[in-house]
């Protein structure tokens, strides 16, 4: 498999050095690295792209580091950033470390005896040590100010885009960068630094001093910062980040996500996050554009990655949770959804508080739904909808408005889920 021509079809291809090419179709194992963030003790959707480009490097033969930015996470990258990070401590580092390896060894492998085995390294392990005159005097004289104000994120940054302008901290960052470059390049023989489209001005600085200092030859290459098709930022929703670990996101809500891209993005994202061949995505584009009613990207998009970061398990849990919100599904499945999924499916839902001594005494339906909690304006409307059929108590439909309703009912020991008609959704919490 070629890297390159890999990336490229796949749409991950942004810049590359001069050379870059050519060092990758020697046939002989190149060592990359890929920086990614410590600032959360979960990788969230953002990191995808990136995991995935060290997951096709690994699979063409090549050797993949993690680098976990421990010494510049404790700093703060300016890149596209208007403000300077929170700065995190020892312990904090640590912790997101391994939650962070955790995560990646589902797309890495790092426990094989293969020359190629991914490694996990972290840059606050040779800078915690490093003076500020020894780094002055070994980094700081390879590059000048005039090449560092060169750069985007600097510009950028002095230019207006942050009140505050640029803090000495931030602009030593590409310093930094930089010096892991070469610290991997000298102790690991690593020539390729990968990275999203907006870390080039810093890779380059890296490239540059390894030049200047052992005289190296090195290459770059970067993805293309990934975006939704309506110009929003890809990832993020209303409640925030979709994180990989699930008790952030859960297996359903992520599910959820990938299952509602548009069918543009749905065309872009199945080549980007998934290790599906590029006969096999052009025959799912094609019949997906022949009946896109049917949302066949959207589904194979969201199975296979909701596989690769979860279970497969977790996929059929989610795709029964969402057959209970969307396709009917029967009182069985609904029994046995644990109480963060059902939450998840219901979030958003109307929810109406009840007393739990009321229910364990028992109640009728009728005065549960009207007076308890206002799930039907009045007893005469109630009653004219449970004689056609269309109310249903945990998705068993309602044969009799004064049904008394009781504990035993309480899904979780504590959850009713009434529905009125076929999309209207009410959840009723005992308390």
């Amino acid at each position: 498999m070629n890297f390159v021509e890999e990336l490229r079809w796949r749409g991950m291809l942004h810049t590359m050095m001069p050379g870059t090419e050519e060092l990758l179709s020697k046939g002989e194992m190149v060592t990359a690295y890929l920086g990614i963030d410590p600032t959360a003790d979960s990788l969230h959707i953002g990191h995808l792209c990136g995991v995935m480009i060290l997951r096709h490097f690994q699979r063409c033969g090549h050797k993949p580091l993690a680098l976990i930015g421990g010494a510049t996470g404790m700093i703060g990258d300016p890149s596209g950033k208007s403000q300077e990070r929170n700065l995190l401590d020892e312990a904090t580092l640590r912790h997101n470390q391994e939650c962070i390896k955790k995560q990646l060894s589902k797309f890495l492998d790092f426990d094989s005896d293969a020359p190629n085995h991914a490694e996990l390294v972290n840059n606050y392990d040779w800078m915690k040590d490093f003076t500020f005159l020894d780094f002055a005097r070994e980094v700081g004289k390879h590059i000048t100010v005039n090449y560092m104000m060169a750069k985007d994120s600097v510009q950028k940054r002095l230019n207006g885009e942050a009140r505050d302008g640029l803090s000495f901290t931030e602009f030593t960052y590409q310093l930094l960068q930089g010096y892991d470059f070469l610290h991997l390049y000298e102790t690991k023989n690593c020539k390729l630094q990968m990275g999203g489209s907006d870390q080039w001005g810093n890779i380059t600085t890296g490239a540059e001093l390894i030049r200047r200092t052992n005289g190296g030859e090195v290459y770059a290459l970067t993805c293309p910062l990934i975006t939704k098709a309506d110009g929003g930022k890809f990832g993020k929703t209303e409640s925030g980040n979709i994180w990989l670990d699930p008790n952030y996101t859960s297996p359903y809500k992520f599910y959820q996500f990938w299952l509602n891209v548009s069918d543009a993005d749905a065309e872009k994202y199945i080549k980007i996050f998934t290790s599906i061949g590029k006969e096999e995505i052009e025959a799912l584009i094609e019949e997906h554009r022949q009946a896109p009613h049917l949302r066949a990207l959207q589904k194979r998009l969201a199975k296979e990655v909701t596989i690769m970061v979860h279970s497969e398990d977790d996929y059929n849990a989610a795709v029964e949770a969402s057959s209970i919100l969307f396709g009917g599904g029967t009182s069985e499945a609904l029994k046995k959804l644990d109480e963060k999924t059902l939450l998840s499916v219901f979030e958003g839902v109307p929810q109406f508080e009840v007393s739990r001594d009321a229910l364990a005494a028992g109640v009728k339906a009728v005065d549960l739904f009207t007076e308890n909690a206002a799930v039907f304006a009045s007893k005469g409307e109630m009653r004219k909808l449970v004689q056609g059929g269309g109310v249903s108590l945990n998705k068993e439909k309602l044969t009799a408005f004064d049904q008394v309703i009781t504990t035993a009912d309480l899904l979780d020991d504590k959850y009713l889920l009434v529905q009125r008609g076929k999309k209207n959704y009410y959840l009723i919490i005992a308390k």
